[in-house]
C-alpha cells in the first residue's frame, strides 16, 4: 500500500542557485545534499512536511514544458499557505517573480503562480476556509 508522496523532481540548470531560491526566497529547508557518483542529490521541503522537492541538475529539461504558454497551466508543484496574501508580500520583497501582480480568489481559495530562476512554475495556494460558503 502506498503511504506518502516522497519526492517531486524539479529540473534546474544550477543547483546552488535553485537551493538559494527555494530556501532563502520561499523559506523551504534543505534536507539532503549528497554528492553521489550519478550527480548531486539535493532536496528541500516545507518545514514539518515529509514531502521533498528534488532539485535535479538537467539543463535541457529545466523550466516550463515546451509549448505550454505561461498562465495556461499550473506549476508541477503546489505549495500551500495559511495566509497567501501575506506570504506573497514577503516573497515579493525577497525577489520572487510572479505571473500576476497580486494573488487572486478562485473557486477553491486564493492562488498565484511563482517562477523559479529556471522558469519552473510553482503554484502557491491557500485553501478556502470553512465558513466561506463551502460548508
Amino acid at each position: 500500500m502506498l503511504t506518502n508522496v516522497m519526492y517531486v523532481t524539479l529540473y534546474v540548470t544550477d543547483q546552488d542557485r535553485a537551493l538559494r531560491f527555494y530556501t532563502e526566497q520561499l523559506g523551504l529547508e534543505k534536507r539532503i545534499d549528497f554528492p553521489g557518483p550519478g550527480g548531486r542529490f539535493l532536496t528541500v521541503g516545507v518545514p514539518g512536511s515529509p514531502v521533498e522537492l528534488v532539485l535535479w541538475a538537467h539543463a535541457a529539461a529545466a523550466g516550463q514544458p515546451a509549448g505550454v504558454p505561461v498562465g495556461a497551466a499550473p506549476g508541477p508543484v503546489f505549495l500551500e499557505s495559511d495566509d497567501l496574501r501575506e506570504d506573497f508580500k514577503v516573497f515579493r520583497d525577497r525577489g520572487v517573480t510572479f505571473d500576476q501582480p497580486e494573488p487572486e480568489d478562485y473557486g477553491f481559495g486564493i492562488r498565484i503562480e511563482a517562477v523559479d530562476p529556471d522558469g519552473n512554475r510553482i503554484s502557491l495556494r491557500e485553501r478556502r476556509r470553512a465558513g466561506r460558503g463551502d460548508g
